[in-house]
C-alpha cells in the first residue's frame, strides 16, 4: 500500500518536475479507481488479484488510461491511472510467490 504513495511521488517529481506537487496529488486522487473493488462479491479476497477481477482494472480500461495519458491536458491522471495499474500488476506477481 506504501507504494501507492511512495512511487506516484517518485513519478511526480522524475516525470513533472516543473509541478510535481500538484501532479502527485492528482496521481493519488486516481486511486479512486479502487471503488470498483466494492462490486466483487466476497468484498474482500486477500488472494484476488485486482487485474481482470474489477472493472476499472480490465484491459479495456488500461486502453482507455494510455488514451488518457497521451492527451496533453489529461496526461497526469492517465499516468496516474497507468501508474496505478502497474503497481496492482505487481501486487498479482508476488502474490504468486507467497
Amino acid at each position: 500500500m506504501a507504494l501507492h504513495v511512495l512511487v506516484p511521488w517518485i513519478a511526480a517529481r522524475a516525470v513533472f518536475p516543473e509541478f510535481w506537487k500538484r501532479a502527485w496529488f492528482i496521481m493519488l486522487a486516481t486511486m479512486v479507481i479502487d471503488l470498483d473493488h466494492l462490486l466483487a462479491d466476497p468484498l474482500y479476497d486477500p488472494n484476488r488479484c485486482s487485474i481482470g477481477s474489477h472493472p476499472l482494472h480490465t484491459q479495456w480500461a488500461v486502453l482507455a488510461y494510455v488514451l488518457i495519458a497521451v492527451n496533453p491536458p489529461t496526461r497526469v491522471v492517465g499516468f496516474g491511472l497507468l501508474v496505478h495499474i502497474v503497481l496492482d500488476s505487481l501486487d498479482c506477481v508476488w502474490m504468486r510467490f507467497e
